[in-house]
């Protein structure tokens, strides 16, 4: 939202209170408190019939510092609010002298500025990383607006944005005016299901706006060197994180707002669904499952769009009796087959749903200002919305999906949740305006929450359209309604780095896309795409995308990259526990990986599939593809080949291929397995140490089906000789040396040797030993 008019005026209609000067400070409860003017305080006249701004700086977690502007505080806090971790503050430093008072938090510190001329700057050790000047915090009103409380944060030359939720537009920030307000919008647009108030820049800090209503922000738009946010009301808090590197911000960030959990291994498969509006009953749906049985397509989860309720009574969680009038037979012997089921929920109650009379009599349902039920006719005639302020109404929705999950449902496509009205009153007396984005926070962690406690901890996922912070921690997400095209294809990848940098650490969406049917050719380059990312599904709207429906080589193409994936499941499996831990996200942009390299800074369309496997998806039928690869020997994972990054390629790949390198000095885990992604990774695994140079130390870790550690390998080189040290549970596992020579022997444990690889029987709990290399 713009206040001003160019560089010097402000915009007409608005009247713009700035922080100009400090007055004096406080120390309260482990907060630092500045008191700014808006003109100097010369004598005591100046302080009449003017206002001042409350600043209270504050750390609730090490290396984060929180900051609040305060107009009135008189303000009543009506919530929601979002979830925040924090410590008892012990950890904060406050100093003071006669240039100013400063609240240092681990390696970061704010100095507010004693005298004349105000000013916040916020350092990493001795390394000013941004501030707000004078006049930056300001109070702003306008006649028929209200009030709106405003920060600009300064950016550095060569400072690049990223972030704020899933955004389908330019990859970096810099330049746009992104207003969060979830909507569904689809993929091609500057709308988002996924508004997160949280960015990261090139320069290795974080800021998190802690307001879960509109956040509108300035993005070097309205002032080209500023990043300006600014929200309605008396108060504004936004919290800058350090890193100092941007995995370090992820982290930190996440500490604050929560880490995802960790989806059971089994969400990792292909996804297959009956599409959106196709005609389909359990005889259709056997014909997908025993078609991709039949062409060796492994197949692990089976959904059911919406469908498989009756036409005008969604939401009532009640399988259409004249398509499955035994649903629960039905559910078994899918389950036979080794399928996890998941079915399409959302938290709107249609009229003719039995739930809606339910809801109406016991409150459950949100109500507009003089008691009726709220609704509207878009989606569903008569729509009405669940309440989940309410605890009687979040118990009550909860009571029908625990009936699906005994009934043989492992998971739940939580759609929708975006377009909440706000002129509607709440169970609890939220504020509907903080509601309308936070509304997806409370209904997908209802879901989660019954997964969770009906199939234990790790084995809960949800497939989440919307979301706002927070909502990382209900993972999984997909990136909506895309068009069949390459252009949404890129604009998907966007959307999925884009969050992924705003502490999301899974990520799908709809393989070929979602809209129309997809040419043959868009779908297979997609398949490679799709089943090169975190979850992978096939989805879309008006046709079935069984592979078979698009051609023989569609079927050859989705095989050999399904079993793939299945392969480097130990890998990915272990990328997972990562993001879990760590806040980073399966998927990331090459800028996260490779900070220190200024070309990586832009690159949207191609990216890390965990830290050592680099992806460039191709965006065309010809198979032309341009992609950087930065310094070091990269091995191509489906040829072997070598090459020397540090430079742009060009080249043309198959159906079967495409730009799908190993990372330098890396181990890559690979399983045994190839038709299913829920299998043993430790026995008899394949570590794979690529290109490790002299001086340099790979290291890798292969986990069981709970995330838990089973094998942990690290390998030192020296010359031609390579120290390794393993702690395994003891089942058989071989290394394999590719771009580093053949094997001349192996010394401290048995083995087996051919070529480039050792292989080592069941043995000691810990063992180290050293190969020498030719």
């Amino acid at each position: 939202m713009k206040f001003t008019d160019g560089n010097w005026l402000i915009r007409e209609g608005y009247d713009v209170l700035g922080a100009v000067q400090v007055h004096d400070f406080e120390q309260q409860d482990g907060k630092l408190i500045a008191y700014a003017s808006p003109r100097p305080i010369l004598t005591r006249s100046n302080m009449l019939d003017t206002m001042l701004l409350t600043v209270q700086f504050h750390s609730p977690l090490p290396g984060v510092i929180g900051v609040k502007l305060i107009h009135h505080a008189g303000v009543v806090d009506r919530g929601p609010a979002f979830e925040l971790s924090k410590s008892d503050g012990s950890h904060a430093v406050i100093e003071e002298n006669e240039n100013e008072a400063v609240l240092t938090s681990g390696s970061l510190s704010v100095r507010i500025r004693k005298g004349p001329e105000w000013a916040v700057d916020f350092y990493r050790g001795s390394e000013r990383i941004t501030g707000s000047t004078q006049k930056s915090m300001a109070y702003i009103t306008e006649k028929n607006n209200g009030a709106f409380m405003r920060e600009e944060l300064d950016l550095g030359v060569g400072e690049w944005v990223y972030g704020l939720g899933e955004r389908f537009t330019p990859f970096v920030r810099n330049g746009q005016v992104v207003d969060l307000w979830n909507k569904d919008g689809g993929t091609s647009s500057e709308q988002s299901y996924k508004n997160i108030p949280f960015y990261i820049t090139n320069k290795g800090y974080g800021v998190f706006v802690n307001h879960p209503e509109l956040v509108s922000f300035e993005v070097a738009s309205e002032k080209v060197k500023k990043v300006q946010f600014s929200v309605a009301g008396e108060s504004l808090e936004y919290f800058v994180i350090d890193g100092p590197s941007m995995k370090d911000v992820l982290g930190k960030y996440t500490d604050l707002t929560g880490k995802p959990a960790l989806p059971p291994a089994w969400t990792f498969g292909l996804w297959l669904t009956t599409s959106f509006t196709t005609n389909y009953d359990e005889a259709t749906v056997n014909s997908f499952v025993d078609g991709m049985a039949e062409r060796d397509l492994p197949l692990h989860v089976f959904h059911f769009d919406c469908f498989w309720m009756r036409e005008f009574h969604w939401t009532d969680f009640k399988w259409d009796e004249r398509q499955f009038p035994d649903p629960v037979g039905m559910l078994a012997r899918l389950k036979e087959k080794g399928l996890k089921i998941c079915v399409w929920i959302n938290p709107y109650i249609a009229q003719r749903s039995r739930l809606f009379e339910e809801g109406k009599q016991n409150g459950y349902l949100v109500k507009k200002p003089n008691g009726d039920v709220w609704q509207w006719d878009l989606w569903q005639p008569g729509m009405a919305l669940v309440d989940f302020t309410n605890p009687a109404a979040c118990e009550w929705y909860a009571g029908y999906l625990r009936d699906l999950v005994d009934m043989g449902v492992d998971s739940f496509k939580t759609d929708f949740g975006e377009r909440i009205p706000t002129d509607v009153v709440y169970h609890d007396g939220s504020d509907p305006i903080k509601m309308h984005n936070f509304y997806t926070y409370q209904y997908n962690k209802v879901v989660f929450d019954v997964l969770e406690e009906k199939l234990g901890k790790n084995e809960a996922a949800l497939f989440a359209r919307s979301a706002t912070a927070g909502g990382q921690k209900f993972p999984v997400h997909w990136g909506g309604d895309c068009y069949a095209d390459y252009e949404s294809m890129a604009e998907s990848l966007r959307g999925g780095l884009s969050l992924g940098l705003s502490g999301f650490g899974f990520w799908s969406h709809d393989i070929g896309g979602f809209e129309s049917t997809a040419p043959a050719h868009v779908f297979k380059r997609w398949l490679a795409f799709g089943l090169l990312s975190s979850h992978s599904r096939l989805h879309g709207s008006k046709s079935y995308r069984v592979p078979w429906a698009y051609d023989t080589e569609a079927v050859d193409v989705t095989r050999h990259f399904t079993k793939l994936k299945s392969r480097i499941m130990p890998y990915l499996f272990n990328t997972a526990v990562q993001a879990t831990e760590q806040g980073v996200p399966s998927m990331r942009a090459m800028v996260l990986e490779f900070p220190e390299d200024p070309t990586s800074e832009q690159l949207d369309r191609q990216y890390m599939l965990g830290d050592s496997l680099l992806v460039a998806p191709i965006f065309n039928e010809a198979g032309k593809v341009t992609y950087y690869l930065p310094e070091g020997k990269w091995t191509h994972f489906l040829t072997g080949d070598i090459v020397q990054g540090g430079k742009w390629f060009k080249e043309t790949y198959d159906f079967f291929s495409l730009p799908l390198f190993v990372r330098p000095n890396s181990f890559l885990a690979l399983g045994a397995n190839d038709l299913r992604p829920d299998y043993d990774y430790a026995d008899g695994v394949e570590l794979q140490l690529h290109n490790l140079e002299d001086g340099r130390t790979a290291e890798t870790i292969v986990r069981d089906l709970k995330g838990v550690s089973e094998l942990t390998i690290s390998a030192v080189r020296s010359g031609s000789s390579i120290s390794f040290k393993v702690k395994s549970s003891g089942k058989p596992f071989s290394v394999s040396l590719k771009g580093i020579g053949a094997i001349a022997s192996v010394e401290g444990a048995a083995a087996e040797v051919d070529g480039a690889i050792a292989r080592f029987a069941a043995g000691a709990a810990e063992a180290s030993f050293v190969i020498t290399i030719q």
